[in-house]
């Protein structure tokens, strides 16, 4: 079968998908961590690829940017190629000089102000959830590879560039610790069709302190987010 945006196979893909946003990000998990990769996707460019991690069968399967890319994306492998589980990999912007460049941070908690969960599905509630055997899994993941994990609520904005910055108003109010731009109507998706859904995010830069990282660097360097959501996979 295929969809407008998916030229796949539904024997193409797996079972478990880890969804980064950039295009060329699943391109460089494929081929640094998986083995025989075979590139199953490229509608739109919106590069995905299957192949084995120790043994495992997994797909990474690009989103694109925002939630209208995320939700279109994530909606159809949960609906149409029946994929079980999505683990998002991304990076985001620390809302807190507590979060340092390159830290890791698992979500448990999506706050957003978009329409997009009401207009999909009719859902009011403005933080929705992860779900909690993922979050077990890749915990006890972290511990045993000796990553430092951060966990707790981010911020999954429509805008990119905003006029007026609220977001010491997002941390008091809804303990928002980063921003980033997906995670919201991935949720949202796998609340509407039974599935699973999680989200691991790298800080890229700060919005405290200022720090930022390279394009580069986001596109290529965030392999301890990137190795933790596969070694988490093995076990799910």
């Amino acid at each position: 079968m295929a969809t407008p945006h998916i030229e796949s196979k539904q024997e193409d893909l797996a079972k478990i998908v880890i969804m980064p946003g950039d295009p060329l990000r699943a391109k460089f998990i494929a081929e640094n961590f998986l083995e025989n990769p075979r590139q199953i996707n490229s509608v739109r460019n919106m590069l995905a690829y299957t192949g084995t991690y120790k043994g495992k069968r997994i797909t990474v399967f690009a989103s694109g940017m925002g939630m209208p890319s995320m939700g279109l994306y994530s909606y159809e492998l949960f609906k149409f190629y029946d994929v079980d589980k999505i683990i998002r990999v991304g990076s985001a912007g620390a809302y807190t000089e507590k979060l340092n460049l390159y830290d890791v941070f698992l979500v448990e908690g999506a706050y957003s102000e978009s329409t997009f969960a009401k207009t999909q599905g009719n859902e009011s509630r403005n933080i929705l959830y992860s779900n909690k055997e993922l979050n077990d899994v890749i915990e006890n993941k972290a511990h045993e590879l000796n990553i430092n994990l951060h966990k707790g609520i981010v911020h999954s904005s429509d805008v990119f560039y905003k006029e007026n910055e609220n977001y010491k108003e997002l941390v008091e109010k809804y303990d928002c610790q980063a921003v980033e731009m997906e995670t919201f109507a991935l949720f949202h998706n796998a609340n509407v069709t039974g599935k699973k859904a999680t989200a691991i995010i790298t800080i890229s830069d700060n919005l405290v302190t200022h720090e930022e990282t390279t394009s580069e660097e986001r596109q290529n360097s965030f392999v301890t987010m990137i190795k933790l959501a596969l070694e988490s996979s093995i076990d799910l």
